[in-house]
This record gives structure tokens, sequence and C-alpha cells, in this order.
């Protein structure tokens, strides 16, 4: 047989070459049950430097989640919310379980799916007292309060479906439901801390210069700022860092201590769970505008 027929053979038989989205899906699956992250410098192209990430914002939530479980268990209440026994050990179960799995990245779907249901189900648990009394703005905060949590959970579990690395458009599409809904949160955030001004300043630390009344109303004018940066965009990223910085702060320097002065009092502990809960989700956003910059999943 003639070399040009040798050629020809090898030509028929040769392999077809693979979707590139098929290989950085395939590629993603395997770092996925390795417990790692997908290196795309070795998945597709040519990449920007890529550097590790610690996702420390989703082991906040995580752990957060976890402490909720705990006092839901122990307390059958969630959030100052007296439960029946139906609803107290599954909701304090999914907490604890998701609360664990999101901390171990081959498990972190999982859990945060399981989470995503659960605070869900509190948020729609929110809904008939917004209709009931829709002008007093506490039953609307209690839930965007649930929302948050709600979107911290399915940021983290969009983040991780495989279809993320295999489509163009799911990242941008994720940012920016992530932005707009932590968005709104912010912006609830800010106008419960308007509408119950006082209780909120007497919450302030006294010995923190100049006033309470000042850091109460600087409060709710950056919650709004970090609203208004969501929303249009406009300096996104820092606006979810500093959101996250002033979460912690106010859950080191407000609840903490009133934690430590009364330990008994659930409302204490749900109030310190949920602030370190909701800065998790901000901090969760953030990694997520971080991850793009860097370019991490940035094709050639």
């Amino acid at each position: 047989m003639g070399s040009r027929d040798k050629q020809g053979i090898a030509s028929r038989v040769r392999p077809a070459p693979r979707s590139p989205a098929v290989t950085r899906t395939k590629v993603y699956n395997r770092a996925v049950e390795q417990d790692r992250e997908p290196n795309p410098d070795k998945t597709w192209g040519k990449m920007t430097e890529s550097t590790p990430r610690v996702n420390l914002g989703r082991h906040l939530f995580g752990l957060a989640a976890l402490a909720f479980g705990v006092i839901t268990l122990a307390w059958h209440e969630y959030n100052g919310w007296h439960l029946p026994p139906y609803i107290f050990y599954p909701a304090a179960a999914a907490e604890i379980f998701g609360g664990v799995a999101i901390q171990f990245r081959g498990a972190a779907k999982g859990g945060a799916a399981v989470l995503g249901a659960a605070y869900l189900g509190f948020a729609l648990a929110c809904v008939p007292g917004i209709v009931t009394a829709p002008r007093i703005y506490n039953s609307w905060g209690n839930f965007f309060e649930e929302f948050s949590l709600l979107t911290g959970a399915a940021i983290v579990c969009a983040q991780l479906s495989p279809a993320r690395f295999s489509s163009g458009s799911s990242p941008e599409t994720l940012r920016r439901i992530g932005r707009i809904a932590l968005g709104l949160c912010a912006a609830s955030f800010g106008l419960e801390q308007a509408f119950y001004l006082s209780p909120t300043a007497q919450l302030v630390p006294k010995w923190l210069p100049p006033s309470q009344m000042f850091w109460a109303v600087a409060t709710t004018v950056f919650f709004a700022l970090a609203a208004v940066a969501l929303l249009t965009n406009r300096m996104a990223l820092l606006a979810t860092r500093l959101l996250t910085a002033m979460l912690v702060i106010f859950g080191l320097i407000v609840w903490v201590p009133l934690l430590i002065s009364a330990p008994r009092n659930h409302a204490n502990w749900s109030e310190t769970i949920e602030t370190f809960a909701i800065a998790g989700t901000a901090w969760i956003l953030a990694d997520l505008f971080s991850e793009h910059r860097l370019g991490e999943v940035r094709p050639q």
C-alpha cells in the first residue's frame, strides 16, 4: 500500500475535534469531583493569569446557616418566629445540612440548593404579613432579609453549575441578577433603618464618636448608596466590598457585644447570625465580580 493510501486511511480514522464547550464542561466536572478549582490555563485557550480563590464569602454564609440550624433546633424558632414541630425539624435539618455541605466544593451546589429552598420558604412566609398590613415596613424588611439569603444561596448554586462554563452568556446573566437582587435588598435595609431610625440609633455603641444618631443616619445613607451602585451597575464591585465590610462591622461592634451581655436573649443570637449571613451574601457577590475582573473564566 502506498504512502498516499496510508495517509488517506489515517485522515479518515482521525477523531473529530471536540467542541470547546464540551471540553470545558468535562474538565470542570472532573475538577469538581476532585474538590478543586478548574484550571483555566489547562482547560481552554490562553487565559489571563488565574489565582486560587478561597471563597470566604461562601464559608461565612455556610457557617451562619449552620448556626441558624442549631438555634432553630434548640429553641424551636427561627429568627423570632415560633415554629410547629413539622416545620422547625425540617428547617433545622436543611440549615445544618446546607451549612455543612456548602463548605466543600464538591457538595456546595447541593448544599446551596437546600439552603435556597429553606430561605425561599421563609421569604414566602413573610408575604401574608405584607398583604395584611402593607403600610408596616417591618414585614417588608423581614421579607428582603430572607430574600437576601435566598440570593446568596442561588448565586452559589448557579456559580457551581457546569452550564456556567459552557455558556458565554450565563456568567453575565448571573452577575446581573445577583447585583439587582442584592441592590433591592440594600435599598430595603436603608428604608427599614430610615423608618426605625431611633431604635437603630439605640443599637449603636455609646462609646462610638461622634454620636449614635450620626451613625444611624450614616449607615442608612451607605445602604442607599450601595443600592444605587448595584442597581445602576456603577462601581458594583466596590459597593459589594464596602457593604460586606459594613455588615461585618455591624456584627462585631453591635451584635456580638449585645450577645455577650445577654446570651439568653434569642433575638441577639438571631440578629447576630443573620447579620453575618447577609454579609456572606454580599461577599459571595463580591467574589463573583472579582472573578470576572480577573478574567478567570473568560476565554480568549
